[in-house]
């Protein structure tokens, strides 16, 4: 009984220390025609199954490291409830470009990728991310 105790409590522990590590911003979604990216171009292969990707601010973009990254997304908030339970493991594949997008996002998740964590397609949304 001891054991299961410490088991569950090393459970909630770890989920716990994933919240202090992770990072506050904002996501919206954006819908094709997605390429080209800045990342690898017109490569149809540089998206994971699954179109679970995403483009990130000029912040987070690294002068072009970010390529390829891994985040991992939970919606916290927004107006009338969007959030879903859960969250989403998101490549990056490009930069936010200011001419086409608004600037403020921290985070523009696919279509599909977006409809994983929110329940309104059209939503700006409070998140939490870290890089895995």
């Amino acid at each position: 009984m001891r054991l299961f105790t410490l088991l569950i409590l090393s459970i909630i522990l770890l989920n716990q220390l994933s919240l202090i590590l992770a990072d506050l911003g904002t996501a919206s979604s954006y819908g094709p025609p997605y390429i080209p990216t800045a990342c690898d171009g017109n490569r149809r292969e540089q998206f994971p199954p699954g179109n679970i990707f995403a483009a990130v601010n000029e912040g987070l973009w690294d002068n072009g490291a970010a390529c390829g990254r891994r985040y991992r997304i939970r919606c916290l908030s927004g107006i009338n409830k969007p959030c879903k339970d859960g969250s989403i493991d998101v490549k990056i594949v490009d930069i936010i470009s200011c001419s086409k997008h608004p600037c403020f996002q921290t985070f523009l998740l696919s279509t599909q990728a977006f409809a994983a964590i929110s329940r309104f397609p059209n939503a700006n949304i409070n998140i939490e991310y870290m890089q895995i």
